[in-house]
């Protein structure tokens, strides 16, 4: 559980890779256009060559003894479609047609190379990085993630409202990482003072990888805080659907295979009968936001439609206007420069970077004391925490919030292997098998966490320190999923690539005291990286938007 927009997993087992270029037959010239470098394991080298007899990815397996050639019709080279087959000229109209789609559509981010561009809408446009096709997903997995996605939002809502669990679960944690304590001390302050949220409203989005050894779809983590990319998710279907409408002939694809992607239309949806549960038409829906924010085309998608469908006016503040301009009257009404909010909507505030002084601190307490709909709550905050998503995974803890057997049984078939640091057995297999596992601490967006070699470094590191400091971390099983060749595009450059993807489910919550008004499966988020990074936020410049193709 917890971040907003990062990949936690890598498809590799191996601690160290190995640069190797990638040939077709016809050529050892590491020039030519069909040729590119791809960094990998040792063991793995991907022909990627075409020839009379398959059309497939082919992969040839060596060791220090002997090599083998392994038939092209392993599952981990399976490919919806032969990528040789494409010329160059096919693929550079494609590429261009795609890039005219994006610019007239608005698949659009701000560009980081120009100043004003988090700040000023309009200004230093580029294209959101996306995939050129959509990727192969079984059609199997996809419903059942779609049906576990009430589930897992029964369950945030339930544990949301434990605050004993949310507190005795995250005490140690408390105890070595600042943030965590933060929240905690936020989370302690509004029970002190008895502030009840009557209306209770999640936009959430679970992440899973498909792993290739045991085909099971794994969660990564479910986020209950500053879901993305639910307006650009949604155009990249819509591109690569007009791609296929173009030239799926030519590629041997059915637009009708890439589903209709209907987050932003979700998510403003929810936010408006949430709104009118808070029953105050002046008031208006906030996002918080973090300075700069040059993901907020993103961001605008879903305010627009908010306006356009529902007329309701929203506004955009970072959490030091907030405490600035921000207002709270006797009653729970909080004003922002005389302004009464409905709703406070985060699309900041998961990660300890955006809580540079106490200004934010202040500003997100008082929030919190208000009476309008938090979304998420401080509560349902800590519950997509790292330490409550190891918690859940525990043996007979599911069945303290859930009673239907079925739906539990659904749900611990998608957790993979998650342990504290307290379990001295599986820390000793971590040391001896670091590969096998991914070290996780408590913090959100990409680049924290802990692979290969640099886990077993860390444990020992930790049980020579013999502190307290193993408490901020939870180890999580490592997930390999399977690899495929992708065209990239990037800043107007098409790659071509071996990659690895990741599957987000969004879904909707709306409680309003006892009745559940919204609990809904809300569109979905692929994203795709070269199989080689282990991190993989889009924002962070690790993966690119892609769209789902049911096999």
């Amino acid at each position: 559980m917890g971040a907003a927009h990062s990949y936690s997993l890598s498809c590799f087992p191996t601690t160290t890779t190995t640069h190797c270029l990638y040939l077709n037959k016809s050529s050892k010239n590491p020039k030519s256009t069909n040729h590119f470098w791809g960094t990998i394991q040792p063991h793995l080298l991907f022909d990627c060559s075409h020839s009379s007899s398959s059309s497939a990815l082919k992969i040839v397996a060596f060791n220090s003894r002997k090599v083998v050639d392994i038939e092209n019709h392993a599952d981990s080279a399976k490919t919806m479609i032969d990528f040789h087959s494409i010329d160059e000229e096919l693929l550079e109209k494609m590429v261009y047609d795609a890039l005219v789609w994006s610019s007239l559509h608005g698949l659009l981010a701000g560009d980081r190379t120009v100043q004003r561009s988090g700040k000023v809408p309009g200004v230093g446009m580029v294209h959101a990085p996306f995939a050129l096709l959509p990727v192969a997903f079984p059609e199997v997995q996809w419903k059942l993630a779609c049906e576990v996605a009430p589930i897992f939002n029964e369950l945030v809502d339930r544990v949301s409202v434990d605050w004993e669990f949310l507190q005795d679960s995250l005490s140690s944690t408390k105890r070595v990482d600042d943030f965590t304590s933060r929240l905690l001390e936020i989370h302690s302050k509004t029970l002190e003072i008895n502030k009840k949220q009557e209306i209770h409203l999640g936009l959430h989005r679970s992440d899973y990888m498909l792993d290739e050894q045991t085909k099971l779809l794994l969660q990564i983590e479910l986020n209950t805080i500053a879901s993305s990319f639910p307006g650009l998710s949604c155009l990249v279907s819509k591109l690569h659907r007009s791609l296929l409408k173009n030239y799926g002939e030519l590629l041997g694809l059915d637009l009708k295979r890439v589903p209709e992607n209907s987050a932003v239309s979700k998510f403003a949806e929810a936010l408006a009968l949430a709104w009118t549960e808070y029953n105050n038409p002046s008031a208006v829906v906030m996002v918080v936001v973090q300075p700069d924010e040059r993901n907020m085309y993103d961001q605008h998608w879903l305010l627009a439609t908010l306006k356009e469908k529902y007329d309701i006016a929203t506004i955009r503040k970072t959490l030091a206007e907030i405490d600035k301009d921000g207002e709270l009257l006797p009653d729970g009404t909080l004003l922002m420069s005389g302004q009464a909010i409905a709703i406070i909507y985060f699309r900041a505030g998961y990660a300890p970077t955006d809580y540079p002084s106490e200004v934010e601190w202040r500003a997100r307490l008082l929030l919190e004391q208000s009476s309008a709909i938090k979304c998420p709550s401080i509560s349902y905050h800590l519950a997509g925490t790292k330490k409550i998503q190891q918690e859940l995974a525990k043996p007979n803890v599911l069945e303290r919030f859930l009673e239907n057997k079925e739906e539990i049984a659904k749900l611990r078939k998608c957790f993979a292997g998650l342990w504290s640091l307290d379990n001295s057995e599986i820390v000793t297999t971590a040391i001896e098998k670091p590969e096998h596992f991914v070290m996780k601490p408590q913090r959100e967006g990409g680049g924290n966490n802990i692979y290969g070699h640099d886990v077993k470094e860390k444990l020992l590191r930790l049980q020579k320190e013999g502190t307290e400091d193993s408490a901020a971390y939870i180890l999580m099983q490592r997930i390999f999923p399977s690899v495929s060749p992708a065209f990239l595009v990037r800043d107007g450059i098409c790659h071509k690539e071996h990659a690895i993807s990741e599957l987000g489910v969004y879904s909707a919550y709306l409680r309003s005291k006892d009745k559940v008004i919204i609990n809904d499966q809300c569109g979905y988020l692929m994203r795709t990286k070269v199989s080689s990074s282990d991190e993989g936020g889009v924002a962070a410049g690790f993966a690119v938007l892609d769209s789902i193709y049911l096999t």
